[in-house]
């Protein structure tokens, strides 16, 4: 799941939405929708994001937050080290080879670096 697709299923569920009648309100298939909430999709559309916002009647901070999470929500990412130190290159790889054993507070621990 990504950070974005948490966030929608979560206002869905407090909304009382089944995914059917969100996918209707959004104009998209259940399945997609789904596929957004679990991570199987890319980055939803900036159409599809206003469409939350402007459903769920989201404002300032609420509606940054949504547009913010649709950004770094992309499930496969592809990292561009070129130009870098190798030692770049290594963590990336690393980090994609070994992503699925670390546990969350490892990864908490990790963005915290990663946001200062």
């Amino acid at each position: 799941m990504t950070p974005f697709g948490e966030k929608i299923r979560d206002l869905r569920n407090k909304a009382g939405l089944n995914q059917k009648e969100m996918a209707k309100i959004l104009d998209v298939t259940p399945a997609y929708l789904s596929a957004l909430e679990h991570g199987h999709r890319g980055q939803p559309s900036w159409a599809i994001v206003q469409k939350i916002i402007r459903h769920f009647n989201l404002i300032w901070d609420d509606a940054e937050e949504i547009e913010n999470l649709a950004r770094i929500s992309h499930p496969k990412m592809t990292v561009d080290t070129s130009g870098l130190d190798p030692e770049a290159t290594k963590l990336i790889n690393l980090l994609a080879r070994n992503i699925r054993d670390l546990s969350p507070e490892q990864i908490r621990k990790m963005l915290d670096i990663v946001d200062q």
